[in-house]
């Protein structure tokens, strides 16, 4: 069996603190490093991803890109490609543009406490999907995204729709 993947520990300004199994770490809703990756084609429109089935929080929920947790030692750019890859199946440049904390317990009792790191890359062909991660994708705009969210909140993860909410003046920046 594959051991299973440890988070990175931090404080709010992004000191290592230690490790922790990831599950656990959702268990006890205690802060980590983690990650969101935005891509966007030259429509400016916004790839999503549903994740798949048979992830233990937010099934079949549509969110940003992709999204995971940083390694120990890894930066955050060398994380977003290496999962942008093992996820979508293509590799990008990407840039980071901010990062925040959040908090969002979920309904099976687990907790997102995260130091997000947002990053941005551009891509304009069809993903190859990883479907033991990835159910579906879709490009959309910016825009059809922002009344989705309004008129379905209950069809997209917790951190897309804070993301989304929090920083969509800024996203919609870095989508030109």
């Amino acid at each position: 069996m594959m051991k299973e993947e440890q988070v990175v520990l931090v404080d709010e300004k992004n000191n290592a603190l230690g490790l922790m199994p990831k599950l656990e770490a959702h268990q006890k809703g205690i802060l980590h490093r983690a990650f969101s990756v935005f891509i966007f084609n030259d429509k400016k429109e916004l790839m999503l991803q549903q994740r798949a089935a048979h992830k233990y929080h937010s099934p079949l929920l549509w969110t940003n890109t992709c999204c995971s947790h940083q390694r120990e030692g890894e930066t955050n750019l060398e994380a977003g490609k290496r999962r942008l890859f093992e996820e979508m199946g293509f590799s990008v440049e990407l840039k980071e543009v901010f990062s925040f904390v959040y908090h969002a317990p979920f309904d099976n009792g687990l907790t997102e406490h995260e130091l997000d790191f947002v990053m941005v890359g551009y891509f304009n062909e069809e993903p190859a999907i990883n479907k033991e991660e990835v159910e579906d994708w879709k490009w959309m705009s910016l825009k059809e995204v922002k009344q989705d969210i309004e008129e379905h909140p209950e069809f997209y993860t917790a951190w897309f729709k804070i993301i989304f909410q929090e920083f969509y003046s800024y996203i919609e920046k870095q989508s030109i």
